[in-house]
């Protein structure tokens, strides 16, 4: 599996909480739809005052091309138009990375 891992932070105008319940909401329903996925989280800082992000995301997808394709998609160009509305796209570091499972 290949995996999108990036730390996320809002964008400016939003509280960490708005930013959670628009990423946790409205926008989840749109990554959802996103074709060939197969791994979807969201993780949230457990003390967002002391963190550095606001949130960790991970999408994972048969290989490069299945993720290549999910952005390339109408759902894909729609999740990252609406990602634009509340995340400061690109601030936090970006990795692309072949996961190994080692206890499920």
């Amino acid at each position: 599996m290949v995996k999108l891992v990036e730390m996320l932070h809002r964008a400016e105008g939003y509280s960490h909480d708005e930013f959670v319940e628009r990423w946790q909401g409205e926008h989840a329903e749109i990554a959802k739809e996103l074709p060939g996925l197969q791994y979807y989280s969201t993780s949230v800082p457990t003390d967002p005052e002391k963190a550095d992000y606001d949130g960790v995301l991970e999408l994972g997808f048969e290989d490069m091309a299945a993720l290549g394709a999910a952005f390339e998609s109408e759902a894909g160009q729609e999740l990252q138009a609406d990602a634009e509305e509340f995340v400061d796209v690109g601030a936090g570091p970006r990795m692309l990375v072949e996961e190994t499972v080692h206890v499920e």
